[in-house]
């Protein structure tokens, strides 16, 4: 339990402003539904998200504490301001032509106009956070200095692609060029260009992480960022924010009031990285090896969907299925492999 206590914390806290909002707002009955409502979101972000626990996990294990401690402590207060705030508030002031303020103002007064703005650029903010993910499965799938392949000589096989250069960007371009089938004319050259935004930050993070990598140069700035860096921290929170898209997006199914929103999708994103500590410090991926596999394809698939739910409706209880269901086949899969050793 010692390391979700500060999940706890997070949840109790938030769960007290959640029944003080809806307090505020029109009396008893109204906190009882803010708590539940705020509960039904934290449990969906951490459904939505329990396979980017295991991605970061695989990152974050060989990071000394402190970088991992920053993760948890400085990348929360980014996820919680910045992916399920500010991030929503700006995508509708650059739609309406607001300032932040009036924006804020507006979600607070008008909720269901401040949600239709939100939704009418679910397409942009899918092609991007589903071009990022994507590219995530494509380099684990094809890297073939991988020795464990979850699915056999198939996985090993696709693998061996990896050794063609930038064989992963060429794919993600080629779907996300695919994926202008699925939308309308006037909506074609913004989704091209919010993909392309997505393939070029997870370009740009790359290259961050390697110009940081000065081991050559410095043994002893290299074993450093070897232990955690700018890069990797970048990376995952970039990964963290594509994450957070379907889950903004979702919320808006369940309510419209942005203070909630915030509030549940926070307690779920702090659980979320206390599992991630979690799988480092017990060393889960250690004892269950094909977790990290099953973790990366349940990203494929839901990089997928993000994709197809530019033109179709997606439930969010079937993403997080999908998610639920890759983790436990990994996870037998890793007992089965273990006991056959």
């Amino acid at each position: 339990m010692k390391h979700f206590k500060y999940s706890i914390w997070v949840s109790l806290l938030g769960l007290g402003l959640a029944a003080w909002w809806g307090y505020s707002q029109g009396g008893i009955p109204v906190a009882m539904e803010a708590v539940s409502v705020a509960a039904i979101l934290a449990v969906m972000e951490v459904s939505l998200s329990f396979d980017n626990a295991v991605v970061n996990a695989s990152i974050l294990r060989d990071w000394d504490r402190f970088w991992q401690g920053l993760f948890l402590s400085v990348g929360m207060i980014i996820a919680v301001f910045g992916m399920r705030l500010l991030f929503p508030l700006l995508i509708v002031a650059f739609a309406a032509d607001l300032n932040l303020v009036d924006v804020w103002h507006l979600g607070m007064s008008r909720p269901e106009e401040y949600a239709r703005h939100l939704t009418e650029h679910h397409a942009e903010i899918a092609a991007f956070g589903g071009m990022f993910l994507l590219l995530v499965f494509l380099d684990f799938l094809l890297d073939e200095d991988k020795e464990l392949h979850w699915l056999g000589h198939v996985e090993k096989k696709l693998a061996s692609f990896g050794k063609v250069p930038s064989v992963a960007i060429m794919l993600a371009i080629m779907l996300l060029l695919t994926s202008l089938l699925l939308v309308g004319e006037h909506e074609k050259l913004a989704v091209l260009i919010a993909g392309l935004w997505g393939i070029l930050t997870y370009v740009l993070v790359d290259v961050v992480s390697n110009i940081l990598e000065l081991e050559e140069e410095d043994p002893q700035v290299g074993d450093m960022l070897k232990r955690g860096g700018v890069g990797g921290f970048l990376y995952l929170e970039v990964l963290d924010a594509s994450f957070s898209f379907d889950g903004v997006i979702g919320a808006l199914a369940i309510t419209k009031d942005i203070v909630i929103i915030m509030l549940g999708l926070s307690i779920g994103a702090m659980f979320v990285r206390s599992m991630t500590v979690y799988l480092v410090r017990m060393g889960t991926l250690d004892k269950f090896v094909f977790l990290e596999h099953g973790a990366h394809y349940a990203i494929g698939i839901l990089a997928l969907i993000m994709l197809a739910s530019m033109k179709f409706h997606i439930p969010e209880i079937i993403t997080g299925l999908v998610g639920v269901a890759f983790i436990l086949a990994s996870l037998w899969s890793s007992m089965h492999h273990r006991n056959k050793l």
